[in-house]
């Protein structure tokens, strides 16, 4: 009899614990299947989920915000959640970030193959595609492409992520990173700002991190002369120039602010004496690597702009380039269905959008200033440079660091010192009172990840885990 009692009791243990460890499955699998990924064309097979799909920040508007997330590779509801914000403004997370740069997949031809420096080793990666009128993110309202800012990126960002938590609860508790690069110096300070500020959103809001950021536009900008006479990129007449009768942070207001309306003299002069001496020659992103068209292209807008650079030079094909193989990749049909994704209002996606109308004035907001008081309320914050990115230059940079510790008397942690990657020198790093830290990555450049992927990992882990980078190289 004791026996058979003792069977019955195992047996309704048992029957428990089978019970509690199917409420966990459904518990910890309770995402939306409609945006689940089943697989993307040309996928290696792997064992972490992806979703994608929409998110409605404007419903009178029909304004939704795509995104792409990326679980990570093991154990992905114990580790952390990053936003990624690519800059522009207008530029794609998607097609930069998640495809170009740091995600699970790269390109070998028409297939994809595992990224082994992909972000989603330690964290889950979400890839939001933003404001409205950026890859597939869409305003069925096209005058809401009219006049785009800051403001607004922010204010549709924060919706979305209220409405994105909402759709996948149990990243809520999780902690919470924001990162971008660029343009999202802008994007996200203000993000963190918003959310910080507002009492009704719950985030567990732990760090952002920002590479090659604008920061602080005449700083940045005008730091750029000596970046480009410093590696030979400029003659002593053209820097003499921009020393003395127009500075490059005039240059590029009257270039890329104004686009080129009204323009000065001495700027459309040191406009020209630059296209010559760099711009026909040289990948203004990444000084020391070979060029390829598109970011030639980009770089050459502001050329464009002042009425220097002859058509025929932009159509010239200069090399293979990682970023028109993401853009062939997600104008395909079979690919869009994938992602849940569609064409609203437009005839193909575009790595940079070509229907907003951003409001380029909001490029002189200082957003630099924001972020002590990030500091204050207890948020890490790690500001990084590729050291071969003349756009914005890490001159500037370390300076706009420095200037924030010195504004909230932080103290120097850790003293100004190479970091190491596979025994070799990976960079520079500083940290001041713990939570506020610079580091440069060693022959990176703008888009860091795209020309050193290991050293970049190696500053993300160490970021997302709060541990000093590697002191020795052994």
């Amino acid at each position: 009899m004791s026996s058979f009692l003792n069977l019955r009791a195992g047996a309704r243990i048992t029957c428990t614990i089978v019970l509690v460890q199917i409420l966990w499955f459904l518990t910890a699998n309770s995402f939306p299947i409609s945006d689940k990924i089943v697989r993307l064309p040309g996928q290696p097979k792997v064992r972490f989920q992806q979703f994608s799909g929409y998110i409605t920040v404007d419903e009178k508007q029909d304004r939704a915000l795509f995104y792409y997330l990326v679980e990570a590779e093991k154990d992905p509801l114990s580790k952390p959640l990053v936003l990624w914000l690519n800059g522009g403004p207008g530029c794609s997370s998607v097609g930069y970030g998640a495809f170009t740069e740091h995600g699970p997949f790269k390109f070998n031809g028409n297939h994809l193959i595992r990224n082994q420096y992909s972000w989603n080793k330690e964290a889950n990666i979400l890839y939001l595609e933003s404001p409205a009128g950026v890859g597939f993110s869409y305003s069925a309202n096209k005058s809401f492409y009219i006049n785009v800012n800051d403001e607004i990126a922010a204010r549709d960002s924060l919706i979305f992520l209220q409405r994105w938590f909402d759709k996948f609860p149990e990243y809520k508790s999780k902690d919470f990173y924001i990162t971008g690069e660029s343009y999202g110096g802008h994007y996200v300070p203000q993000l963190a700002q918003l959310i910080l500020n507002n009492s009704n959103v719950k985030l567990n809001l732990k760090g952002i991190a920002i590479g090659n950021p604008l920061l602080e536009f005449n700083s940045d900008f005008n730091s750029r002369g000596e970046y480009f006479w410093s590696h030979g990129l400029i003659s002593d007449s053209t820097l003499q120039l921009a020393n003395s009768l127009c500075n490059f942070s005039q240059y590029m207001r009257e270039g890329l602010v104004l686009k080129g309306a009204n323009f000065s003299t001495n700027c459309y002069l040191l406009a020209k004496q630059v296209s010559q001496e760099v711009n026909n020659f040289i990948d203004e992103y990444d000084v020391i690597g070979d060029y390829c068209n598109s970011t030639v292209i980009q770089s050459q807008k502001i050329y464009r702009a002042f009425g220097i650079v002859d058509k025929k030079e932009t159509a010239v094909k200069y090399g293979d380039c990682i970023e028109i193989n993401a853009s062939n990749y997600l104008n395909r049909k079979d690919v869009q269905k994938a992602l849940h994704a569609r064409l609203v209002g437009v005839a193909d996606w575009k790595l940079c959008s070509k229907i907003l109308n951003y409001d380029l004035h909001d490029l002189e907001i200082p957003t630099i200033h924001i972020l002590p008081s990030i500091l204050k309320s207890g948020i890490r914050v790690l500001i990084y440079s590729g050291d071969q990115d003349s756009v914005i230059p890490l001159i500037s940079t370390r300076s706009l660091v420095a200037g924030v510790a010195k504004e909230l008397g932080l103290n120097t942690s850790i003293p100004y010192r190479a970091w190491f990657e596979s025994k070799q020198v990976g960079g520079w790093v500083q940290v001041y009172g713990n939570t506020l830290s610079y580091a440069a990555i060693r022959g990176a450049s703008h888009a860091t990840p795209i020309t050193q992927p290991a050293r970049s990992l190696v500053l993300f882990n160490s970021f997302l885990a709060d541990k000093p980078l590697p002191a020795d190289p052994y």
